[in-house]
């Protein structure tokens, strides 16, 4: 799965105030249902099939799985994106990579090997991509700036109850593959069915002429030659980088390295562990956000939940229990939540140019896309390595520290 900022310099055909808060909610449906897709079968019913298939090589095949998918997921963003704009058109595009991951999840529950599950999910990953591309859209073009502040909260919401319900569902129906891959392709389709039923297309302009791609590459990275948005973005990578090189592999940990209680299986884990995390996710990133605002104080929030960030995978090393990956999924969380609800805070304050806003913020997304394609590969070379999960968390609690230091140096922002 990419992240994608919500970016753009003015809305078209704004509707009136009842209909943006229809808008919204179903914008969180939406945008939910898709997150529910990523985490439910990234987590668990994928990594389930994998051990399925070849036990004793589980771990290299999810990285090789893992990396590739994710370089199609960004690979495709930006250029259904793209082709959406030069149509003038959200809604095929929503419905139409919302009905292919149907199809792609159906595919995918019933193949048996290594490579077709890899075929599979790449599959999946770049219709859904498709499909997150055009919602994207949805709030630049139909929600005015003066209410992009509440929309983007709702679509924030969606991680933490996207990745609850998603993993939930895996684990509930973890013993019927296909059930839960046809759960969750039913249940991206509703969701598009029900927010481009509700809500049409409006006209909007030609695109602009076309520029020259070696002119459009160069402007498009001038945003790194910025001293301090140059270190928000190594910031947000390593942070980023270190979350997902142990979180992709939480179902292989939890059967592997943790000490489970006697009946508890590690998929029904997954479904206890998540809302914990996710939970506590949407708690810092709402206090976080509202103190760093009243405070006007910035970098100590982005450093502190970083370093804690650091510091809490020491938890499962020394207690490779339950007790201990309880306490470190909800400091985990409320680690995770704070920095990147304060960061992008922090990123939009150090950008270069307000006309560019939305280029550079595409320009933040690379750290946001890239170590999430790189964390499994990372994550896969580290376990095979070292023989295990310990040296995993701690490199991924060194790279969390680093994240926290590159914000020292940034100037313009307290």
């Amino acid at each position: 799965m990419t992240t994608n900022e919500l970016i753009e310099p003015r809305a078209h055909a704004a509707p009136s105030a009842p209909r943006q808060r229809g808008l919204m909610l179903l914008l969180l449906v939406a945008n939910a249902s898709m997150l529910a897709v990523y985490m439910g079968v990234g987590s668990v019913l994928l990594p389930l099939q994998i051990a399925a298939v070849d036990p004793a090589h589980k771990v290299a095949i999810l990285g090789l799985v893992g990396g590739v998918s994710a370089v199609f997921a960004t690979a495709f963003n930006p250029i259904a994106g793209a082709l959406s704009d030069r149509t003038g058109r959200r809604n095929p595009w929503i419905l139409g990579g919302a009905l292919a991951s149907l199809a792609g999840l159906a595919f995918l529950s019933t193949v048996r090997t290594a490579v077709m599950l890899g075929i599979g999910w790449c599959l999946v990953q770049a219709t859904m991509n498709v499909y997150q591309a055009a919602v994207t859209a949805v709030v630049p073009d139909r929600i005015p700036p003066s209410r992009r502040g509440t929309a983007s909260a709702l679509v924030g919401l969606a991680l933490p109850i996207g990745g609850t319900v998603g993993v939930l569902i895996a684990s509930q129906t973890s013993d019927s593959i296909t059930t839960g891959y046809l759960t969750f392709g039913a249940l991206v389709a509703g969701a598009a069915v029900l927010l481009t039923c509700s809500f049409r297309d409006v006209p909007r302009p030609a695109p602009a002429p076309a520029v020259p791609r070696r002119q459009r590459l160069a402007a498009f990275l001038s945003a790194l030659s910025h001293h301090d948005f140059r270190w928000a973005f190594i910031g947000r990578a390593l942070m980023v980088l270190g979350y997902f090189s142990v979180i992709g592999y939480q179902l292989y940990i939890l059967d592997d390295h943790i000490v489970l209680p006697s009946g508890l299986e590690p998929a029904a884990a997954m479904a206890i562990l998540t809302p914990v995390s996710m939970a506590a996710m949407a708690v810092s990133t709402v206090v976080g956000g509202l103190l760093s605002d009243r405070w006007n104080r910035r970098k100590v929030f982005v450093g502190a939940s970083a370093a804690l960030a650091g510091l809490v995978t020491v938890v499962p090393v020394l207690s490779p229990t339950w007790t201990g990956m309880l306490v470190f999924s909800a400091l985990n969380g409320l680690a995770f939540g704070c920095f990147m609800a304060v960061d992008t805070a922090v990123v939009t304050l150090v950008l270069p140019r307000a006309e560019d806003a939305a280029r550079d913020m595409g320009v933040l997304n690379i750290a946001n896309a890239g170590p999430q394609i790189i964390a499994p590969f990372v994550a896969s070379a580290i376990v095979t390595a070292f023989g295990g999960y310990s040296a995993l968390f701690l490199v991924g609690g060194a790279l969390s520290l680093l994240g926290a230091l590159a914000v020292l140096p940034i100037r313009s922002v307290r």
